[in-house]
């Protein structure tokens, strides 16, 4: 009877622990190590995968999934086959990382079963459907959480289906191809994603274009650059304080608001698509939150991948990016490996790997079991 007791008791602290979406196969055999969630090894229709989070804020506002079979709600099969990643950088909490996380898939199976195929298009409407989503969220919760306006997430996706592979993304999270080169061998680093920082001066001259108007619409503040002295991205999923005006007012608190109406969106959630044809020497694909580009080049993650092997390498990117964020504050790996979630914000931030290998003889063709697998980080009992 006792064991029938703790059986029991064991199912529903799993179920608490690690929820799973209703009507989904998903595949959570991910492990824990402290605050570093990992799954070393895993098959994607169209080869290896790897993949890792470490948190490093109070909650976790990094999400992330693989999702790999069908990519169309048809019940007959007949729609696009492939694999999907997408990582999603929170700010000012977790709630739009999470609810992206939940939807955004979903929103692009249902519009490819429209169109019967994966395009840029089917990708652009899944993003508008998830903003549009999200913004139900926010008006429904304004009058008791104001501070729901002030939530928003960078996301980054990636689509391979049918030979082509499809790049996404709003806000600073990162896409880089690993392209070997035919006279060394060696591999190239390809950044594919446009980012959305201005920190970019490219970007910084984006948003002076579009608010000729405002000559402070992009503010040097603390030696970082940031729209209207408040986010440094110009373009998220939410962030609604910043798009509409009915967000930007009391009782959200002052230093959020504005002193000047917003006459029209400072902040955008339109999407930069780019669409590539995968090449024989397209030999892998790393996907980051922007914690891993803080700390590591383009050039110097696609060479870790390069050089060491396959299992486990997401986790080794990681731990890479966390010696380099103990160098800079002189300090040892082991000693920033102690410090708790929160504090540890000060010396890094939430990060996020998804390796994609691709074995271009399959990536036309693949079909096989679906899998579904999202970066996990601790669940951690409310304080009393």
């Amino acid at each position: 009877m006792r064991g029938i007791l703790l059986a029991t008791l064991m199912k529903l602290l799993s179920a608490c622990l690690w929820p799973s979406s209703a009507g989904r196969s998903v595949d959570s055999t991910g492990k824990h190590d402290g605050l570093l969630w990992y799954k070393d090894s895993g098959q994607h229709l169209l080869g290896d995968f790897s993949m890792a989070v470490v948190q490093a804020n109070n909650l976790l506002e990094d999400q992330s999934q693989v999702e790999s079979g069908p990519l169309s709600t048809l019940d007959s099969g007949s729609g696009p086959y492939g694999t999907f990643i997408g990582i999603y950088d929170g700010h000012g909490g977790p709630e739009t990382s999470r609810f992206v996380n939940d939807h955004l898939f979903q929103h692009l199976k249902r519009f490819a079963a429209e169109q019967g195929c994966m395009s840029m298009d089917v990708i652009r409407k899944a993003y508008e459907a998830t903003e549009e989503g999200f913004l139900g969220v926010v008006t429904k919760q304004w009058p008791v959480k104001p501070l729901i306006a002030a939530v928003g997430s960078c996301c980054l996706v990636g689509v391979i289906c049918g030979g082509m592979l499809y790049i996404a993304n709003v806000g600073d999270s990162r896409a880089v191809l690993g392209r070997a080169m035919k006279a060394t061998g060696e591999a190239i680093a390809l950044q594919l994603s446009a980012e959305h920082n201005v920190s970019i001066e490219s970007v910084r001259q984006e948003m002076h274009s579009l608010h000729p108007d405002d000559s402070h619409i992009v503010v040097l503040k603390h030696n970082v650059w940031r729209v209207k002295g408040l986010i440094q991205v110009s373009r998220s999923i939410g962030d609604m304080y910043l798009k509409k005006a009915e967000f930007n007012r009391e009782p959200l608190y002052t230093k959020y608001r504005l002193r000047e109406p917003i006459k029209r969106p400072i902040l955008s959630g339109e999407p930069s698509i780019t669409e590539h044809e995968l090449q024989p020497q397209d030999q892998f694909l790393i996907f980051a939150s922007d914690g891993l580009w803080e700390q590591l080049s383009n050039q110097e993650a696609v060479d870790i991948v390069q050089n060491h092997p396959r299992n486990g390498i997401a986790r080794r990117l990681v731990k890479m990016a966390m010696q380099a964020a103990a160098k800079k504050r002189e300090m040892r790996y082991s000693d920033l490996m102690k410090i708790e979630r929160g504090v540890r914000r000060h010396f890094h931030d939430d990060i996020t790997v998804v390796v994609i290998y691709l074995d271009t003889s399959v990536v036309s063709s693949a079909k096989g079991p679906s899998l579904s697998i999202r970066g996990r980080g601790m669940t951690f009992p409310k304080k009393l």
